[in-house]
């Protein structure tokens, strides 16, 4: 069983990216969902969709299975580098002042707040602070 879901998707799609495949399938959560709408929206990924498959024990788990991006004949990735900020030991929050921009604005920074998961860019626009979950360029 993993403790923290967001370091474990964001390594599981790291490693896809090194490989360079095509898809990468994740345990479904809600906060792992969100994220996926929110690299889907900003052009990260390609796409997303969850899938249960069909295991005779009976424990049944579902997946979100993403379509990694990539760009050029090399199939060089779109995404660059995910990094997890905020720890389950150490949580880091922030202000909407001092939102941190990463890659002068290159970058997304996705925080949570009390009206949901949302990019750095939306929460200053918005005012909004919250927890720094992780960065991704």
């Amino acid at each position: 069983m993993v403790n923290d879901t967001i370091s474990d998707m964001l390594t599981r799609i790291r490693n896809a990216n090194l490989v360079k495949s095509q898809t990468v399938s994740i345990p479904f959560t809600k906060i792992s969902q969100q994220i996926c709408t929110i690299l889907e929206k900003e052009g990260l990924i390609e796409s997303f969709q969850s899938y249960l498959p069909t295991v005779s024990e009976g424990e049944e788990r579902e997946n979100l299975i993403l379509r990694l991006k990539y760009k050029g004949r090399e199939k060089k990735p779109c995404i660059t580098n995910l990094r997890r900020i905020s720890k389950p030991g150490l949580r880091i929050y922030t202000t909407h002042k001092d939102v941190p921009k990463i890659l002068g604005g290159m970058g997304i920074i996705i925080l949570s707040t009390s009206q949901g998961l949302m990019t750095d860019r939306e929460a200053r626009v918005r005012g909004i602070g919250g927890e720094i979950l992780c960065s991704i360029w």
